[in-house]
């Protein structure tokens, strides 16, 4: 990984919790909080996220709806679940809707969170890559379909 600092969006209706993971985290990473899905979707339109970070449990809009209403404008950001609740059916509607990378329950291990992030982040280069040598590989075939025209006019 380069210099570069991963930058996190933590998504969580507690004041306390958006506090104490940025406590725990704003050295090693960029750490945006939103206290709603709203203020998250702010962020989201006028930063480059890496990884979201939701909390499953909030008013308005859960975790797993907040991922799903993201999912079309913001597909590239890797996606963690944090649930206070042994609530299964939520972890496997944000598998199945939110494209979840990963769920942890709370209250979070700092440990495994964090190797959690990493693993994500690592996804989320290779992801990037991936799209670049994609990019690169359909402007050549660009490039060569141009050069054969040419060739087949003259």
């Amino acid at each position: 990984m380069n210099n570069k600092k991963i930058t996190i969006l933590y998504v969580d209706d507690e004041q306390n919790n958006l506090i104490s993971f940025k406590a725990a985290f704003r050295i090693k990473y960029n750490v945006l909080t939103a206290i709603s899905g709203e203020e998250a979707i702010k962020i989201l339109r006028n930063n480059v996220i890496n990884i979201i970070i939701t909390d499953q449990r909030m008013p308005n809009m859960t975790g797993v709806q907040f991922l799903e209403t993201i999912l079309d404008e913001f597909p590239d950001p890797i996606r963690i679940l944090l649930t206070g609740y042994a609530d299964m059916n939520a972890v496997i509607d944000a598998i199945n809707k939110g494209k979840i990378f990963h769920y942890l329950t709370k209250p979070w291990n700092e440990e495994e969170l964090d190797l959690t992030i990493t693993r994500a982040y690592d996804i989320y280069s290779k992801n990037m890559e991936e799209r670049e040598m994609k990019e690169k590989l359909e402007l050549s075939n660009e490039q060569l379909e141009f050069l054969l025209r040419q060739k087949l006019l003259s």
